[in-house]
């Protein structure tokens, strides 16, 4: 069964197992979420669940998403994000969900947003290799070639050029559940996940199989 969960990312640090090896971790405060919304394939034409996470006032709840807590009748949360899965019958508006919907061994995908770096060059943001760099090259660290002149006489599209690094979406897949702290809602995930800390992920069982 597919599992989902909303969470903050805390910051990384390292656990050690029983034959002494050091496994470096990622912790999540992983809820707890709210379900505000169940849909069913009869009803929408696909099966998934809304989760809410995060406290927020009253008065910062635009009203149509005021008017969208209210009518399921759960409290307002600064996060709502929708999981498609394979069978939410077991869920209700209104249900909690805290960490221990994962178990250890778990293999999950982590989804959040990327560091932003700022306007970085083409070197530094797709790896291109730079010029000489002796007096009358006169060509260091440029982006290189644009493209044809006479046809078809523009920039070709997806290019890479110079622009802004990191914040984007980023997936990483396939993550292991070391440790579960369901009195604190908390999740040691192995390795590293996107964001910096504070930032909120999504977190849900992995579409890869684990090797």
């Amino acid at each position: 069964m597919k599992k989902a969960i909303i969470g903050k990312k805390i910051g990384m640090t390292q656990i050690f197992k029983e034959d002494g090896t050091v496994v470096p971790v990622t912790v999540v405060e992983a809820g707890p979420c709210t379900v505000v919304q169940k849909k069913t394939v009869e009803t929408d034409g696909y099966d998934a669940v809304q989760l809410a996470f995060g406290d927020i006032k009253e008065k910062n709840v635009t009203k149509p998403v005021k008017g969208h807590f209210d009518k399921y009748g759960v409290k307002y949360a600064r996060v709502l994000r929708e999981f498609r899965l394979d069978d939410c019958s077991a869920l209700e508006p209104g249900q909690e969900l805290k960490a221990d919907v994962f178990e250890v061994g778990d293999h999950v995908d982590v989804s959040g947003r990327s560091k932003g770096k700022g306007y970085a060059g083409a070197i530094k943001r797709w790896g291109q290799q730079r010029g000489p760099m002796a007096h009358g090259s006169k060509y260091h660290r440029s982006a290189g070639s644009m493209g044809a002149s006479a046809y078809p006489s523009r920039v070709p599209k997806d290019k890479h050029m110079a622009g802004q690094m990191g914040n984007k979406n980023v997936t990483t897949l396939n993550l292991e559940v070391v440790s579960v702290d369901a009195e604190n809602n908390l999740l040691l995930i192995k390795g590293a996940i996107p964001g910096s800390k504070g930032s909120v992920v999504s977190v849900k069982s992995s579409v890869k199989v684990a090797e």
